[in-house]
């Protein structure tokens, strides 16, 4: 047989429900204030000027010139109308993107960690060292267009099929085109 002891129970002694939930909300601000400073570190985004409009998303296409440099103001990398997936880049690069408008120029810092971070990245050619590890990126940004990936596909499926349809016009065996119907004889 199974023997049921009884604990007695104390009484809640006055004011501790009141700190109890003091500890649970000083807890709550000290977490909060933690991601605050977290989030603090993470990309920034300066506007040099201000574009306009909606801003792309990380699906999307980005049409940018570049210019890619170390805090020390050393240039690793530069590019101009360089259209860029941004899914495919570096977290960071990806992430201050999608927080620029068309039209606008934009100074983008990207911490270690959301860049490269420990690796370091090297000239293919000569094996030197451009980017150190751990090293914090800073890129001059102006964002021209972007556009989602189905808006690409939908222009590239209509490229085609103009190609096609010239290609089918104009070329040879075609109407117009040498040997085809409509062509004039071949000179004797």
């Amino acid at each position: 047989m199974t023997e049921i002891h009884r604990v007695p129970l104390q009484p809640i002694a006055r004011g501790s429900l009141t700190k109890l939930w003091l500890g649970v909300l000083i807890a709550l601000m000290i977490g909060a204030g933690i991601a605050w400073a977290a989030r603090s570190e993470g990309v920034r985004v300066e506007t040099l000027t201000a574009g306009s409009g909606p801003m792309p998303t990380l699906t999307d296409v980005v049409l940018i010139n570049y210019v890619g440099k170390l805090t020390d103001g050393k240039e690793f990398d530069k590019g101009e109308r360089v259209p860029m997936s941004l899914d495919q880049v570096v977290p960071g690069f990806g992430e201050g993107i999608t927080r620029m408008q068309k039209g606008g120029k934009y100074r983008l810092t990207i911490p270690a960690g959301k860049a490269y971070g420990a690796e370091e990245k090297r000239n293919p050619q000569t094996g030197e060292v451009v980017i150190p590890a751990n090293s914090e990126l800073v890129f001059d940004v102006d964002l021209i267009d972007f556009k989602s990936r189905e808006e690409i596909m939908r222009q590239q499926q209509m490229m085609q099929q103009l190609q096609q349809m010239q290609g089918g016009a104009g070329g040879p065996g075609g109407p117009g085109g040498p040997g085809g119907p409509g062509a004039p004889p071949p000179p004797q």
